[in-house]
């Protein structure tokens, strides 16, 4: 079965042709499937280079990872099938089909750090330390893995008249279906497709816009892990802030959102909203209190050596001082 479908973008003239599947023959891989594991398979490497570089033993980081990711991917399929329990009650047979697309990444944080706390205490592990990791990690798994939706031509918005809008058949066949065309103002229209076509449509590639901001978010944390680390925690608070941030915006463009039973609230964006409060109100509170009273990290050099840049910087600033001590004695001295 031909899996491809032409994308086109609005500011962009030529269709590029996207498969859900890569046939080898005697074995078909899912793109969803492959692209979220080399994403995970960074994040990996990243963090065990980073906990090689942070004195944290590789034999229980290893317990970690391989209980956090089955935690993980577990949690994030059991709170997507949880607000789509309409649809799922009735088709049991589909819930392992994790590969079909239905991950929620708010589910798969939440069941890997559960899991990783149970680690932690069990094997002695410093656990803020790991989630200043995770969040790290995160951030790179979330930036390739939102590549997988644009495989399934998923995860995408509402109409936008921007040159990056994004449409394609399978997104028309999403739009036109009768529980989702009033979200795009759609339900008195017989022909979804040619209406789409005639006036030239395009949706927000919303998948795109959470890829640039967490890649962006991983280079932001990576600097404030170099340079402005005051204590265990904080990058994790960072990304807590950093994705929130983003998820509340962007959510409110998708067309494809969990809501709450019965209400029209988006479960991501309220989620995003309290994740945002309560990160930023610590993160604030206990940068306020590292910096007056500033602590090694244990496992990381808290004073970090200086660079010859930095070295000759400091050299001269004695100098001047030194200078305008000296030209503050010689007028002294000639009042007298």
């Amino acid at each position: 079965m031909d899996s491809s479908v032409l994308v086109r973008f609005a500011g962009i003239a030529k269709e590029f042709t996207v498969n859900s599947d890569l046939d080898l023959g005697f074995f078909t891989v899912k793109w969803y499937g492959a692209i979220i594991a080399f994403g995970f398979s960074l994040a990996v490497l990243f963090g065990g280079r980073t906990a090689h570089v942070w004195k944290i033993n590789l034999d229980k980081m290893v317990d970690v990872l391989i209980y956090g990711t089955f935690s993980g991917i577990i949690c994030a399929r059991l709170y997507f099938v949880a607000f789509k329990w309409d649809y799922y009650s009735q088709h049991l047979s589909e819930i392992p089909k994790i590969w079909e697309g239905g991950l929620a990444i708010y589910g798969g944080i939440i069941g890997g750090i559960i899991a990783a706390w149970v680690v932690c205490k069990v094997r002695k592990l410093n656990f803020f330390n790991l989630l200043d990791m995770v969040g790290m990690s995160l951030l790179i798994g979330q930036g390739i893995g939102r590549w997988g939706n644009y495989a399934n031509q998923e995860a995408f918005g509402g109409f936008t008249g921007s040159n990056w809008g994004m449409m394609s058949d399978k997104v028309i066949d999403y739009i036109s279906l009768e529980s989702v065309r009033p979200l795009y103002g759609l339900e008195n229209v017989e022909n979804v497709k040619e209406y789409v076509t005639q006036n030239n449509l395009y949706v927000h590639p919303t998948f795109f816009y959470e890829s640039v901001w967490c890649i962006l978010g991983f280079f932001v944390l990576y600097i404030i892990m170099k340079k402005y680390r005051k204590f265990s925690g904080q990058l994790f608070l960072t990304y807590g802030v950093w994705y929130g941030l983003e998820r509340m915006i962007v959510e409110g463009l998708r067309s494809d959102s969990l809501y709450i039973a019965g209400t029209n609230l988006r479960v991501s964006q309220a989620l995003s909203a309290v994740i945002v409060l309560v990160c930023g109100a610590l993160l604030v509170s206990l940068l306020i209190k590292y910096s007056k009273n500033p602590k090694p990290i244990e496992g990381v050099d808290y004073f970090p050596p200086k660079t010859e840049k930095e070295l000759l910087k400091e050299k001269k600033k004695e100098e001047k001082k030194a200078l305008r001590a000296a030209k503050k004695t010689a007028d002294a001295s000639a009042e007298k």
